[in-house]
């Protein structure tokens, strides 16, 4: 058995459009502050040490209204301008037609990840699809992929396992649940190392496939 697990954010999804608006939208209703960049938002969610809540909103810790605003306007705004990226469903199909089985491990909330990845036609070819409020520690840590490993009665001796995604998160996640990693290059960042380093998403298949 293979199983595929992939990041959704900046590995399945160009979302960076759509987060940036709705931390703009907090920033102006709530702190009277500026618009952000989205360069500067995806080199903020992509850093491997960060205060996201001092980088957006100029606070030490996220403050509840902050985060039920943002909650809130993003249930509307995510699926404005999100896309995939491009090879993505190819892929997605082409590991399907190999009996790979396929699943989400995201640090953003379910309720957005099935929304989003409903919306853009591709949440039936996975299972299943695991945000940050499923586990108790998202990545970097392991229980997010432990807990997708365990659905699929995961045999590390006769099975293999592949986590692919854009961020260091992502590759220190994989080598905590002893499995292989791939960087993907096409999304949010080109620096990172994992086992693989993918420059297209058509080269998940071939690395799979070997």
């Amino acid at each position: 058995m293979k199983i595929a697990i992939f990041d959704m954010d900046g590995t399945l999804i160009d979302s960076g459009y759509d987060i940036t608006v709705s931390i703009n939208h907090v920033r102006a209703t709530l702190y009277a502050l500026e618009p952000l960049e989205i360069n500067y938002v995806i080199a903020a969610i992509n850093a491997h040490q960060r205060n996201l809540a001092q980088l957006f909103y100029e606070t030490q810790t996220y403050e509840p209204k902050a985060q039920e605003l943002f909650e809130a306007h993003y249930y509307e705004q995510c699926t404005q301008h999100v896309r995939l990226y491009e090879g993505i469903y190819e892929t997605l199909e082409g590991l399907k037609a190999q009996r790979v089985h396929l699943a989400v491990a995201t640090n953003a909330p379910t309720i957005f990840a099935t929304r989003m990845l409903t919306h853009l036609n591709v949440a039936a070819l996975f299972d299943p699809i695991v945000g940050a409020d499923m586990v108790a520690t998202p990545k970097p840590d392991k229980q997010m992929l432990e807990f997708i490993l365990r659905r699929y009665n995961f045999q590390p001796s006769q099975d293999r396992a592949w986590m692919i995604g854009d961020n260091s998160k992502d590759m220190q996640s994989a080598d905590h649940a002893n499995i292989g990693s791939i960087f993907a290059t096409w999304g949010f960042s080109r620096e990172g190392k994992g086992h693989y380093r993918a420059e297209h998403p058509s080269k998940v298949i071939d690395i799979i496939h070997a």
